[in-house]
């Protein structure tokens, strides 16, 4: 044993310790939030043939996470209205830091690395103007916050990288939140959601739909190896519901599926390309169904039953799909797996 600390000291004295990577973890390629039966919240880490890794105490429910690109750090972040996000060590399964919301902003659930991994982002509510930012922490500082910059419209939700860039896209759903008045929705009637691309802390394009589906709140993403970015919305009218699905590529129009979806009663949990980036996966937990498209129609290629539905991410071969009572699902290769211990939440992390 002594002689293994001295080959550790020596190599942390010449600046040659290896460095802790996903392998350290289990070499997970999902994460997921999830309840346990005992009434506990954890961050799960999960391979690619469906087994649970690692749970990983959290302080309360979490929503999504995000990933560090190569070392085993993860950042889970408080369902919305949430004001904490807790930075994991999936290696040791301790905490590393406390992301606590600035004052009058709270978190939406979602962020995501630079491409190197030295800068966290965080979708935030301003919530006294209403505005929608974007938080930048600093990894190398222990998470500090480092500053901030504008989302490019209100109620910030889903945040992605396109693809060997640090060009952020932002999934403005258009909705005002209060904490004061908890998950209320403040401006139905005005509601403008948007996609929004930022570069440098700078809007560069946002994209609009049209008029008459302004109360289809854009809020999960999905982004394509070639660019193109996937998007599931939330219709919030009285009407049926507008087409719940699009696409779309910087510089184009977007493109929205063809038909009403009163099957997915209005609701888009989660959205995720296939490792290929040939279809497209949308899941709705409150209709307790998945739909599956073609991604360049947009054709809906089938659509099968699961009782609440929601996460969804791809891996190398598959498509992992987790339900809120403990199921994993490949909708490619058909394997599953139950995990009646855990529920698991709203969002599956691919690490890939």
């Amino acid at each position: 044993m002594a002689n293994r600390r001295q080959f550790i000291a020596g190599l942390l004295a010449t600046g040659l310790s290896p460095v802790p990577s996903w392998a350290d973890a289990g070499s997970p390629a999902l994460l997921s939030a999830a309840l346990r039966d005992d009434g506990t919240y954890v961050l799960c880490g999960i391979s690619d043939a469906l087994q649970v890794l690692f749970q990983i105490p959290l302080p309360a429910r979490g929503h999504a996470a995000a990933g560090h690109p190569t070392r085993p750090l993860a950042v889970a972040f408080a369902r919305r209205p949430g004001r904490f996000a807790q930075v994991i060590d999936c290696s040791t399964g301790q905490p590393r830091a406390t992301l606590d919301a600035p004052q009058g902003r709270h978190f939406y659930g979602h962020g995501v690395f630079s491409q190197d991994g030295a800068w966290l982002y965080t979708t935030e509510n301003d919530y006294d103007t209403g505005a929608g930012r974007v938080g930048v922490w600093d990894a190398a500082a222990g998470f500090a916050r480092a500053g901030e910059f504008a989302s490019g419209g209100i109620g910030p939700h889903d945040i992605k990288r396109l693809p060997d860039s640090d060009v952020l896209v932002v999934a403005n759903g258009g909705i005002d939140t209060h904490p004061d008045s908890g998950r209320t929705k403040l401006n139905i009637p005005t509601m403008r959601p948007n996609l929004a691309y930022i570069a440098d802390g700078e809007v560069v394009e946002t994209v609009e739909l049209d008029q008459i589906h302004h109360k289809n709140s854009i809020r999960h993403l999905s982004v394509a190896q070639n660019g193109t970015v996937a998007f599931g919305m939330q219709w919030q009218g009285d009407t049926p519901a507008s087409p719940l699905v699009g696409l779309h590529r910087r510089g184009t129009a977007p493109k929205l599926t063809h038909t009403t979806e009163r099957q997915m009663q209005g609701y888009v949990g989660s959205i995720t390309f296939t490792g290929e980036g040939r279809q497209i996966i949308a899941t709705s937990p409150r209709g307790g169904r998945v739909q599956r498209y073609d991604a360049k129609t947009l054709a809906l290629l089938d659509q099968v039953d699961l009782t609440d539905a929601c996460g969804a991410a791809a891996t190398a071969d598959g498509a992992i799909i987790t339900t809120g009572t403990g199921q994993l699902v490949d909708l490619l290769t058909q394997r599953s797996r139950d995990t009646p211990s855990l529920q698991w939440d709203n969002h599956l992390v691919s690490l890939g």
